[in-house]
């Protein structure tokens, strides 16, 4: 699996870029020192697995996740202990308290592999995403969003009975989307049409659609044609 190393202290990069040495199937591929550094390397080498720390000068590692549109597989490390709950609440894969033991790099590793395993393939960037509302934050899969809704310059979320409303217009998110699970249900709505539950008719041709969590969208007259022609309805 190929490791992105994101921290400024360069001992501690250097120290954990040794420690992964033991682990055969890790290949550090770069390391970045800051912020917007650590960016920029996610975009260009496409890492399986970001070692970021939390706490940094300037912006913090929350930041990096936040900057970026695709996000990756994350382990958290830093010597702030108040960060864990944080941490979690982002969904990433383990968190590291400094100084960081052998044991518990390799139990974080275990966890990658896990997933690789269930997955048949290493997490990669580009099936994730990084949202934030306020304090909260998420780290998921692109098809565990139900549906997508414009809200001015910004989209409301709903995945799992939360819709936070993040920073993102609904076109830039709509060309990440897999074409095979998302329909454009009118010009302000996306739905997953994996988690359709029923349709119903309306007198005016379009249709309205009932997603989990009894969430209701209605579908225009012109897309609701190309909905019946592509489910053969």
């Amino acid at each position: 699996m190929k490791a992105l190393l994101v921290d400024d202290e360069r001992l501690a990069r250097a120290g954990l870029r040794r420690m992964l040495r033991a682990h055969e199937d890790v290949c550090v591929i770069g390391e970045a020192a800051n912020a917007e550094d650590a960016t920029r390397k996610i975009r260009q080498l496409q890492p399986d697995v970001v070692f970021l720390d939390v706490e940094m000068p300037g912006k913090s590692g929350l930041w990096v996740l936040e900057d970026i549109d695709e996000a990756p597989t994350v382990i958290f490390t830093t010597a702030y202990p108040k960060y864990a709950v944080d941490a979690f609440d982002v969904s990433a894969l383990d968190y590291l308290l400094k100084p960081i033991t052998s044991e518990r790099l390799a139990s974080a590793l275990d966890k990658v592999r896990k997933v690789a395993l269930e997955t048949k393939t290493l997490p990669n960037v580009g099936s994730q995403v990084f949202l934030r509302d306020g304090l909260s934050c998420w780290i998921m899969s692109m098809r565990e969003i139900t549906l997508m809704a414009s809200d001015g310059n910004y989209t409301r979320v709903h995945f799992g009975g939360k819709s936070p409303l993040i920073r993102r217009s609904l076109n830039a998110l709509e060309r990440r989307l897999d074409p095979a699970v998302f329909f454009r249900a009118s010009r302000s709505a996306i739905i997953n049409l994996n988690e359709i539950k029923s349709l119903e008719e309306r007198s005016d041709g379009g249709l309205d659609a009932l997603l989990t969590h009894g969430i209701k969208v209605a579908i225009s007259r012109r897309q609701a044609r190309r909905l019946r022609d592509r489910l053969s309805l």
